[in-house]
């Protein structure tokens, strides 16, 4: 992730000449690399014992006791991740076929109907089909979903979901829940997150909820009892941080597109992608001048 490698195969190409690289595992110079299909038996190890969590969770101890994070201002915010299977392995559940003059492989599905109820992807079943907004293209993808405070956009929280319409907030009071804070707590959202449900299951996790109203033909569910205080200005202001571990994850270290299929092992990456953001702010924020 650090060096934005796309896939095991590729870092064991740069293992075999890399001499930073064998430094950091301990291979000798003249050392055999090893095999790449070796991290497909070692990630079943790490799945089973919820590696990527308590890996994460160390970063996160680490940065709370050098004084880094804030357990007051929180912010929320969820992305899709595009999953490794193409539009042309997303078929109909009851094996009927392919699009029209396509035959079995489903070439043609132009004028289709295609839903997440009746088809799925025959490439990674757990993908969803899912467009961000009316004007772009669905794509086969999950949510990822993080909660980060506001002093150094470190993130707090992470959870991988199936995606859907409902995910972002579902998976941000589960992320929420499991986030320490003090006892006069803020969480800023953008207005996907303006719903009575939400703002209501907020105040009850104990958080003020400084949501950006959503006013397009419909009633915001936060008041003028929230908008008119500093703290909620504030709160719009530093939420903008949240989309910094999403930018990273994409740009850097390639999760853009995800290379692994299955809810669980997409969620192994997503939180281990998460973990190396951390260490990055962490690093700089560290060797800052006092």
């Amino acid at each position: 992730y650090f060096s934005g490698i796309r896939s095991e195969r590729l870092l064991m190409e740069q293992l075999d000449y890399n001499l930073l690289f064998r430094w950091f595992v301990g291979l000798s110079m003249d050392a055999d690399v090893w095999d790449a299909t070796v991290f497909s038996k070692n990630r079943e190890r790490l799945l089973a014992g919820d590696i990527a969590q308590r890996f994460l969770d160390e970063v996160i101890k680490q940065a709370q006791e050098r004084d880094l994070t804030s357990d007051e201002h929180f912010s929320v915010d969820g992305t899709l991740i595009e999953a490794w299977a193409s539009q042309k392995s997303f078929k109909p559940k009851d094996g009927s076929g392919g699009g029209s003059g396509s035959g079995r492989d489903g070439g043609d599905f132009r004028g289709q109907q295609r839903r997440n109820d009746t088809h799925a992807s025959t490439t990674d079943p757990d993908a969803r089909l899912f467009r961000k907004g009316h004007s772009q293209e669905a794509k086969l993808s999950y949510r990822g979903h993080v909660v980060t405070e506001n002093r150094h956009a470190l993130v707090m929280n992470c959870e991988l979901s199936l995606a859907s319409g409902y995910a972002e907030r579902e998976s941000a009071l589960k992320l929420l829940a499991r986030t320490a804070r003090g006892r006069r707590a803020t969480v800023g959202a953008d207005k996907a997150y303006d719903t009575s449900d939400f703002v209501a299951q907020t105040r009850a996790l104990g958080f003020t909820p400084h949501v950006a109203q959503n006013m397009s033909k419909r009633r915001s569910a936060i008041d003028g009892r929230t908008t008119s205080r500093e703290g909620y200005v504030a709160s719009q202001v530093m939420r903008k941080l949240v989309e910094h571990p999403f930018g990273w994850i994409k740009a850097v270290a390639g999760l853009w597109q995800v290379k692994h299929r299955g809810r669980a092992k997409v969620g192994w990456s997503f939180t281990f992608a998460i973990a190396a953001y951390n260490l990055t702010r962490m690093r700089k924020l560290l060797g800052q001048p006092a």
